[in-house]
């Protein structure tokens, strides 16, 4: 049992290890990287203004306040956050298909996702949480919603769930580029497009795009349909109840989908032979 314990957690460990080492590294420069991190959060912070100034032109978006909206907003950017930070550099394994170099990665005593994933790990990427986390603080402080110890309990399920269903996106657009090259950008728009609409009410698009992003690519399970629970709202879909509370399954069945494509990546996987 003790064994199998310490199996389970050796790739985290390692994980740990890695990231740690390019923290030392980018470290050596300290001016460097707090500015680059606040840069970062400045940056991040352009999505928050954007929506603060479509609310100077007008008092909802979509049936939804200000402080609903934010909510929203500071759920998926956090989730998004976390899981850019843990596993963004996947992206990059189109890159190194193309060079050659997953070939050393192979031989390696360390699984390729794992050095893929803490390639180059960045502090300035934690700049990303600031905005996220200082506006999901104010809008818990300001939204008008029924809190009740089941929605307050949802709040950090629906943060974990969401950082769970981009992480999965995360390695499944990296396994795509086992097969296609230079699908680099076309994966962009599962990655950052989910993390950018999901910021909005669902209420914003056209029906059609909803149930896709329900049924087919199942973004609608990072926030959404958590947070029409938390914000005693109905479905627009007129979907069961037991949808508010069904990301953590969904959480799952993408994190098993995206395991069971890189691992089909790798076996089929044929080196480069430079």
């Amino acid at each position: 049992m003790a064994e199998t314990g310490r199996a389970a957690a050796r790739p985290l460990t390692t994980y740990v290890l890695l990231a740690w080492t390019w923290v030392r590294a980018a470290a050596q420069y300290p001016v460097s990287m707090v500015l680059l991190a606040l840069a970062t959060a400045v940056v991040s912070g352009l999505d928050v203004a954007a929506i603060g100034l479509l609310f100077s032109r007008a008092p909802r978006i979509a049936g939804f306040g200000a402080s609903e909206v934010l909510f929203l907003y500071g759920t998926s950017a956090m989730s998004f956050a976390i899981s850019d930070i843990l596993l963004g550099t996947t992206e990059r394994l189109g890159h190194h298909v193309r060079e050659g170099t997953l070939d050393a990665m192979l031989v390696r005593p360390v699984s390729p996702l794992i050095q893929v994933a803490t390639e180059e790990f960045s502090p300035r990427r934690v700049g990303k949480l600031l905005p996220a986390g200082t506006v999901l603080t104010f809008a818990l402080a300001s939204v008008d919603a029924p809190w009740t110890p089941g929605r307050v309990a949802l709040v950090p399920l629906m943060v974990l769930c969401g950082t769970l269903i981009f992480s999965g996106l995360w390695v499944l657009g990296g396994a795509v580029q086992f097969v296609l090259i230079e699908s680099h950008g076309a994966t962009k728009s599962l990655t950052y497009g989910g993390g950018y609409l999901t910021q909005y009410p669902m209420t914003v698009f056209a029906r059609d795009f909803v149930r896709g992003v329900t049924f087919v690519v199942p973004l609608a399970f990072v926030n959404w349909q958590p947070a029409l629970y938390v914000l005693d709202r109905p479905d627009p879909l007129g979907l069961p109840e037991a949808a508010r509370f069904a990301s953590p399954a969904v959480a799952a069945a993408v994190c098993a989908a995206a395991a069971f494509a890189w691992r089909a990546g790798l076996r089929h996987y044929r080196s480069t032979g430079s």
